[in-house]
């Protein structure tokens, strides 16, 4: 029985019995780091995110590889699962095994089964008014990887943002089930601002988003002029019209709401009452805003 979960776009939910919901996911994709093994490390924690942004515990997991035939070492593909399977093990998460094509270009990533209680499960349906909007994660990693692949990255900011990707987001969905938390997404392909349009959308909400406040990876806002992925310039180009900006001018920053994430942090609605505890236990975290009755616009920059 499928379940109307409201949760994200990559998962969905199926419930298996009174009291407990089957989550599956995927996710794959090219590398955005040099090293191979931290690229492993990444696609796994960027597809274990869906899993924890629904309150779920991860199970079991596929690999999905293309793999050149060509120029590419087999060192690289090994140092590339090696990785993988590292960070799986840190989730607690089995590798049941994989699917391994040959193509020009290197993919990599996961299909992830996890287990959740129906009743504790984080949608993006669920927010109310005065909830407390928190991000667990900063935001650049889209420009600092177009930068690197453009050899313009510091090198700061290539560890800060490979650090970022490779970190679970198991923590963090753990402490908002903890402080009463029911509202939750990741941060991936469409950015802070479609990612949050869609938790306002569902929730029947506007998101109030100070700008300002947002948290950023070292470098991020001088590298945010002239290193923009096209995945940035497509949400922009899709999202602003459901922005409402009120903010100060910044444009490095305004074009950071549209970065597209890898493995990004969760986005969260957390009750009032309870967000100096959450913010508390997780000292990484970020209050951004605020979410409001529903207004003309989905998201509001101040």
């Amino acid at each position: 029985m499928l379940v109307d979960h409201r949760t994200g776009d990559d998962a969905g939910v199926y419930l298996l019995q009174d009291g407990l919901a089957l989550v599956q996911t995927v996710d794959f994709f090219t590398p955005v780091v040099d090293d191979p093994e931290a690229f492993g490390a990444i696609a796994a924690a960027n597809a274990l995110s869906d899993i924890y942004a629904m309150g779920a515990r991860p199970l079991t997991a596929l690999s999905i590889a293309a793999i050149p035939e060509k120029d590419f070492p087999m060192d690289w593909a090994a140092a590339i699962f090696r990785g993988g399977l590292g960070k799986l093990r840190e989730a607690g998460c089995a590798l049941l095994g994989g699917h391994t094509v040959r193509d020009p270009e290197i993919k990599f990533g996961y299909a992830v089964t996890g287990v959740v209680e129906p009743e504790r499960m984080l949608t993006n349906a669920a927010g109310k008014a005065g909830d407390v909007v928190v991000l667990t994660k900063p935001l650049g990693t889209g420009v600092i990887a177009t930068a690197l692949k453009a050899g313009q990255a510091p090198e700061e900011a290539a560890l800060a943002s490979q650090r970022s990707m490779a970190t679970l987001n198991r923590i963090p969905a753990a402490v908002a089930q903890r402080h009463g938390v029911r509202t939750a997404t990741d941060i991936t392909g469409f950015g802070l601002a479609g990612h949050a349009a869609a938790v306002a959308r569902e929730s029947h909400l506007s998101l109030e988003l100070r700008l300002a406040d947002l948290p950023l990876l070292p470098a991020a806002r001088e590298l945010a002029p002239g290193f923009q992925p096209s995945g940035l310039k497509m949400n922009r180009q899709h999202f602003a019209p459901l922005v409402e900006d009120r903010a100060a001018e910044d444009e490095p920053l305004r074009a950071l709401v549209y970065d597209p994430q890898t493995s990004g942090g969760l986005l969260l609605l957390v009750p009032e009452a309870a967000a100096s505890a959450l913010l508390a236990d997780l000292p990484q975290a970020r209050a951004i805003g605020r979410a409001v009755p529903a207004g003309p616009r989905a998201i509001v920059l101040i």
